[in-house]
């Protein structure tokens, strides 16, 4: 692929540890980061820090997911995006922050839905360490009728839904992405894969065929790394495949989730790697894994 290839990145992050508060940031380290240690990242990350990283690949657009800034203070990160994106053309679109099961939830909601960049919301659901670590009711989960209430304004502000979950939580996902079938649903992280033997690869596989079912869902070819383990081409490289199979490449986005996915694998290497992967799709597959599905799914008018 030419690398003047346009590329529209779903999914990355920025941060200034000077104007606002990162708690796993600035405050103690996340003892189960599912990276495990991300001390690297513990530091600014900003437009020009971006755009050195994504050099060698012509980025024309991106979208900025929320990167758990201090709760009691959710528009402040999108309004802080919006003067980066004044003064220095990015990012393209943002998906923001709102709690679900929260007094303010709506109202919260309602003022992102408020702001020109903002396309979406992202609030993860209380899941458990391992499965069958949490009732599936429990306050702030999938189940919980507080945070389902919350998830359903999405329709009403015209907003959609990115869903981050480890992936036992996934096939529990259907069933509130049947409760929104107007929304999109965004999952994040090709479902997160994290347990690459057999019986992992099948959990994950049967989840991901689940929510391929669902036709208002779209994912995120993205953050393949595993914790305490290298980025492997050959292992990932099949998962890739396998969801584009499950999902097609009209539902299908490739995404950086960079500076996170540094921790892994530089920006060069991991573009060129899905480069690489999808290196036999015709041209209009390629387009859309790259470019159209983001561009659609986010409404970015590219």
């Amino acid at each position: 692929m030419a690398e003047d290839f346009e590329i529209i990145d779903a999914h990355h992050h920025l941060w200034d540890l000077d104007q606002g508060y990162y708690p796993f940031l600035a405050g103690p380290p996340e003892p189960d980061f599912f990276l495990g240690d991300y001390s690297a990242l513990r530091c600014n990350y900003l437009p020009h820090d971006y755009r050195r990283d994504s050099s060698g690949h012509n980025i024309i657009a991106t979208v900025h997911c929320e990167a758990e800034r201090e709760r009691t203070d959710q528009v402040g990160e999108t309004l802080w995006l919006e003067q980066i994106a004044g003064v220095h053309g990015m990012p393209t679109a943002i998906v923001a922050h709102a709690w679900f099961d929260t007094p303010e939830a709506e109202d919260i909601i309602a003022q992102q839905a408020e702001r020109p960049m903002v396309r979406g919301i992202r609030s993860k659901p209380r899941t458990g360490n391992a499965p069958g670590t949490i009732s599936p009711d429990a306050p702030g989960t999938m189940g919980d009728p507080l945070w389902r209430r919350g998830l359903g304004l999405l329709e009403k502000y015209d907003l959609s839904y990115d869903l981050r979950v480890p992936v036992w939580h996934l096939k529990e996902a259907v069933e509130i992405t049947r409760l929104i079938p107007r929304t999109t649903v965004i999952i994040n992280h090709t479902g997160f894969p994290w347990d690459r033997s057999k019986p992992g690869m099948t959990l994950w596989r049967d989840a991901m065929q689940a929510m391929a079912n669902e036709p208002n869902t779209v994912v995120k070819l993205s953050e393949l790394g595993l914790k305490n383990d290298p980025w492997r081409y050959e292992e990932n490289c099949a998962i890739v495949l396998e969801a584009i199979e499950l999902f097609g490449p009209n539902r299908c986005m490739f995404a950086s989730n960079f500076p996170v996915a540094g921790l892994r694998i530089p920006f060069d290497d991991l573009y060129r790697a899905y480069k690489k992967m999808v290196a036999d799709f015709s041209l209009d597959e390629k387009r859309m894994l790259f470019h159209d599905t983001a561009a659609r799914v986010y409404r970015l008018g590219l």
